[in-house]
This record gives C-alpha cells, structure tokens and sequence, in this order.
C-alpha cells in the first residue's frame, strides 16, 4: 500500500510531510495541521537522513541562482512622409493610405487634406524595415498609375 506522503512525491507535488520524531508521516494535504510540518524536498535530507539540511559545503553555499534581465531596447520609429505634388488626384492619395496604410476613410481624407495643405503628412509611424515597404509601395503604385507622388522616411 503506498502511503499519502509517497503519493504526493509520485505526483510530483509538493506536499508537506510531518518531520517530528514521531514519523507518523502525517501530510499537509488533507486534515489539520499541527504546526511543526516542511515542505517536502528531495535535497531535505542529507546522506544519513538528516532533516536538519545538506551536507556538502557546496549545497550549504548555493542559494536561489537569480539573474537580471536587461531590458532590450524599443527599436526606432520612423515616420513615413507624403509630399504634396500638383499632378497626382487626392482620390488616389486616399486610395493609398486606405490600402497601404490601413486608414479609414475619414482619416484618410483628414491625411490627404494635411498634405495637400502644409505640402507633406504623416503617412503613418512604423521600424525602419517596414516605413521602408511602404515607402516602396507608395512609389511603385504611383509609377504604376504614371503618378509623381513621392513618399519619404524621418526619424521620430
């Protein structure tokens, strides 16, 4: 028959075993407790069955091995840019930053008129590998139309 402590370490939790001089091998599991239980571990007790701690000065030394993580950087953002031209129609601007960018409607054409206004907008903020996409996907749908529409990158 296997008892409740031997149960607890097969299941591989960690149960509490009484560690009186009686060795009744009550657990903490179920029923009461009597105040005088540790938990169970398997460096608990060390050659000779001492409960009292490990043996070796090696165990005795280590401790709980922690280590700090560093924090790793947020990569730049760049801002992608679109320049005012005089040739290339706003519905085709608010076409591009629909796709392109995934705008709505309404902030597309809000984007559309700070361009066609201050002569540049902001497309959009992204890392530099992808501000770099949408910039060559800005250029090449606006040759594929014969449009002059040009796009740019800053740094945030």
């Amino acid at each position: 028959m296997v008892s409740e402590a031997s149960r607890c370490v097969a299941a591989g939790g960690a149960g509490w075993i009484d560690n009186t001089a009686s060795g009744t091998g009550e657990t903490g599991i179920e029923g009461g407790s009597t105040g005088r239980e540790r938990p169970w571990s398997p460096r608990a007790s060390g050659p000779g069955g001492d409960p009292d701690g490990p043996t070796d000065q090696r165990e005795r030394e280590s401790g709980v091995a922690t280590q700090t993580r560093s924090k790793t950087a947020r990569p730049e953002r760049y801002k992608v840019l679109l320049y005012n031209d005089d040739y290339t129609p706003m519905e085709f601007v608010v076409a591009l930053l629909e796709q392109i960018f995934g705008k709505g409607p309404a902030a597309a054409t809000q984007i559309m008129l700070a361009i066609h206004r201050s002569g540049m907008g902001v497309a959009g903020v992204f890392v530099l590998e992808i501000a770099e996409t949408k910039v060559s996907a800005v250029h090449r749908a606006a040759e594929e139309r014969g449009y002059p529409l040009r796009a740019g990158l800053e740094k945030e």
